[in-house]
């Protein structure tokens, strides 16, 4: 461990108790987000929060112990929100040949029924409306083996209307990058994440302003730089990445930015480049994201990689960009860089694992085909083919973080939901 990372995990050990308090005093009884997840990248001489999603699809990669700690939390979630509820349909993206993400919706349906739930999974199926017209449901295969029965949503609906079915509350895992569909509309029940946070109106940037007003906070309690727990950062836009004048407005800012990042350095005496993670200011499973090392980089893109950075998910025109300082990871597991990614249900942490990528380097985005997982347990010791991180206190800096950044997320969709 560096010797600034060993200051870092010391001044928090001393101000323990209140940092706890400190953090109670946000979590307490609010409606903190149903799930999360949160990827953290450590430097050795920083590390930040440099991704949230509330809408998260790894369940798959958690331990069995760390489901087992998500059956109570769920319970518990659940029944804050709706007193008494037993029915629970889970909304999920329209992944249908994605048999890993169908793996994620069976364990996340599997966690909630040991929960005592009864429960059901829907999706809206606009890539295949025809398939409403003809059934009821489709039974399919994991990537495991393992039957997972979709509902067509649109069905689940009229059978509630007509008293046929009964649900008391929603699990969105759709993140509604399309928009909110009418039918989720008209479906009168709660929904949890709100329908009001997808990414079709959530932004990257207000996330991370939201992150770096609380990091500002936590960092005066252990008395260091906001910097070493936070990026950088910058929104642009509107931006067509295929126009010459678009492209030098967004070199323009990246070139301040750099600037800005390479002071920090200089002041925090590090030797080494800086760089810059170019990124659709919406939208998630790792589309549109680029490392650029110099802002020079953007005026210089060929066309495979405008391509690549003009459409996101559901080949959505990306229009907002958000660049964002790059932390370069020292993690390698199994010989493969790798990252820490957290998950919790209400801030309350239920395991997580490392990101890896065989052909990617320490500053690249590991979030893109390729990559691998290695489970981390949520408890210190080992168990089977789960790992415990190899720092126990430095993982439990990553749970602050993580929690810090799940109260950015409150705060995100309290103020989406006002604009709603």
């Amino acid at each position: 461990m560096s010797p600034a990372m060993s200051s870092l995990i010391g001044r928090i050990q001393a101000k323990q108790a209140l940092i706890h308090k400190w953090l109670t005093s946000y979590e307490g009884s609010k409606e903190l987000p149903i799930y999360s997840s949160v990827d953290i990248r450590e430097s050795g001489f920083k590390m930040a929060v440099v991704d949230t999603n509330i809408f998260p699809a790894g369940f798959n990669n958690l331990c069995e112990h760390g489901q087992a700690d998500a059956v109570r939390y769920i319970k518990q979630a659940i029944e804050r929100r709706v007193a008494g509820c037993r029915n629970i349909l889970i909304v999920a993206e329209e992944h249908t040949r994605n048999t890993w993400y169908l793996e994620n919706i069976r364990i996340l349906q599997e966690i909630t029924e040991k929960a005592g739930f009864n429960v059901k999974i829907a999706t809206f199926l606009t890539i295949q409306p025809d398939f409403c017209e003809k059934t009821r449901f489709v039974e399919l295969e994991t990537a495991t083996g393992h039957p997972v029965r979709v509902h067509c949503f649109r069905k689940i609906l009229q059978d509630y209307e007509a008293g046929r079915e009964s649900f008391c509350l929603i699990i969105l895992n759709n993140d509604l990058s399309t928009g909110i569909p009418d039918i989720l509309k008209e479906a009168n029940v709660p929904i949890y994440p709100s329908i009001a946070a997808g990414w079709h109106s959530r932004l990257k940037s207000h996330h991370f302003a939201h992150t770096a007003d609380l990091m500002k906070e936590f960092a005066a309690i252990i008395d260091v730089d906001p910097w070493l727990l936070t990026c950088q950062f910058q929104e642009v836009s509107p931006i067509d990445i295929n126009v010459e004048s678009d492209r030098h407005r967004l070199a323009d800012a990246a070139a301040g930015l750099f600037a800005d990042i390479a002071r920090k350095y200089r002041e925090h005496h590090i030797n080494e480049k800086p760089y810059i993670v170019l990124k659709s200011n919406s939208g998630t499973y790792g589309m549109g994201v680029m490392a650029i090392e110099d802002a020079a980089d953007i005026l210089h893109l060929n066309r495979k990689k405008r391509n690549s950075m003009s459409v996101g998910k559901s080949s959505q025109a990306i229009s907002q960009f958000l660049l964002q300082e790059g932390v370069p990871t020292i993690y390698n597991v199994a010989q493969q860089v790798s990252e820490v990614v957290i998950y919790q249900i209400e801030n309350n942490l239920i395991g997580g694992f490392y990101r890896m990528h065989g052909s990617k380097g320490q500053r690249d985005n590991l979030n893109s085909k390729g990559m691998s997982f290695q489970t981390i347990c949520p408890h210190s010791a080992k168990y089977g083919d789960c790992v415990a991180h190899p720092d126990i206190n430095m993982f439990d800096v990553y749970r602050i973080l993580a929690r810090i950044a799940g109260i950015a997320a409150h705060r995100e969709i309290i103020q989406l939901k006002s604009k709603a």
